[in-house]
């Protein structure tokens, strides 16, 4: 009998974060990122919605992937904020947690005596995570958006052409400030173990915006010229370093360092081009672009496009074939590496998500269970907090709960 394959993942007593119970009262991304790096991770984290559920359960189009992509690994409570029962259920839930995470307009929560400064209070070791348009400054009360913060932080202006600002397709600011606060959040947990007290820990999108262009910034400091929006102009570092048509495709192929051109060169340019002396350094292959970029394309444009990647791996060369999104649902190294998450929707049907993007000896953290129908855990929670089924039951007839 064949031996069944190893699991890619680590089994659920081995997850770093097993036992730690984060309440999530966030919505859109860039809550939502934050409480499942911790979910996946092995924190218990129950999920807050409104009585009609989080919006992203709705969206259409773009937005039809961020719920089911956001929320597996969590449990779905459905409680109407507004009602003073429903919020001393959810008081009462932050009193017995570890973590909150939040992304809600600076102060609204207070109202609720859901801050960081009520909670504390009483719960002293809570790491409260905020996360934000803005961190401290004239800005912090503004509301913003990941497409907000790309325009108004120069992302959207390197990313475009000459005329147009292009923000980045993906939710780059909202997932990576969801990231920025775990670290803070995994941070502070660390502290307590010394202290014994939590912390109020703050991510912004602007901040993250300044990190991601932070590199273009120094450049226009250290070089007196503004960077071209990638759009107008590509101007890498590095020679070979492009797009390059195939026979029946494109690949992107990087030659970044003098040995890795003498192999390139070898292996897939006519000899005269090693010796040429106008392409002995890489400072000197990058003056050369203008002519050497189009002399390798012409060359490469020959190659079927398999038959090329095969041959710059063999080389020892980094490429990498022009692909959509949805290719990567085929890809064997994904897939071979658990990668890619089977997730079944509240709704019905089935989606490949992603797994998070950290290995923990060998093995990544994967899925304990499907994003959560609406309120579906509601019951289950209230009776961990000691509610009978008549007040359960009282609750839901009043409208508190779905």
């Amino acid at each position: 009998m064949a031996a069944t394959p190893a699991s890619p993942y680590l089994d659920n007593s081995e997850l770093p974060l097993r036992g730690i119970k984060v309440l999530e009262l966030s919505h859109m991304i860039m809550g939502p990122a934050a409480g499942l790096a911790l979910a996946d991770l092995g924190a218990e984290v129950i999920k807050v919605e409104p009585i009609e559920g989080d919006r992203t359960r709705r969206l259409k189009g773009s937005g039809s992937g961020y719920f089911p992509v956001f929320n597996r690994n969590k449990q779905s409570l459905a409680i109407d904020l507004k009602a003073q029962e429903g919020q001393a259920v959810v008081r009462q839930l932050a009193l017995q947690a570890d973590m909150v995470v939040e992304n809600f307009r600076d102060g609204s929560l207070a109202q609720y005596g859901l801050d960081y400064a009520s909670l504390s209070a009483e719960n002293p070791g809570l790491i409260y995570v905020s996360l934000k348009g803005f961190l401290s400054g004239p800005y912090k009360q503004r509301t913003a958006l990941d497409e907000v913060v790309q325009m108004m932080g120069g992302l959207a202006y390197i990313n475009g052409g000459a005329d147009t600002p292009q923000r980045v397709a993906a939710s780059v600011n909202d997932i990576l400030g969801g990231t920025f606060g775990v670290v803070g959040a995994l941070a502070a947990l660390h502290d307590r173990h010394a202290t014994g007290r939590g912390r109020h820990v703050r991510s912004g999108l602007f901040e993250n915006n300044l990190l991601l262009v932070a590199q273009f910034i120094a450049q226009f400091q250290l070089t007196g010229a503004a960077p071209k929006p990638m759009g107008a102009e590509r101007r890498p570092p590095w020679g070979v370093y492009d797009v390059f048509e195939t026979a029946d495709g494109r690949v992107f192929v990087a030659v970044v360092g003098d040995a890795q051109w003498r192999n390139f060169a070898q292996k897939f340019l006519p000899p005269e081009w090693a010796a040429d002396p106008r392409l002995a350094t890489a400072v000197d292959r990058e003056a050369a672009r203008p002519w050497l970029v189009p002399g390798v394309g012409e060359i490469l444009k020959h190659w079927k496009t398999d038959e090329l990647c095969a041959a710059l791996e063999a080389a020892g060369l980094s490429y990498g074939p022009i692909r959509q999104p949805h290719d990567l649902l085929d890809d064997a190294h994904l897939n071979a590496g658990g990668a890619l998450l089977k997730t079944r929707l509240p709704e019905g049907g089935e989606i490949s998500a992603a797994a998070l993007p950290i290995e923990f000896d060998g093995l990544k953290a994967g899925k304990r269970f499907d994003p959560p129908r609406q309120g579906g855990d509601t019951q289950a929670i209230l009776q961990g907090l000691g509610c009978d089924a008549a007040r359960i039951e009282a609750l839901r007839s009043a409208g508190v709960i779905a």
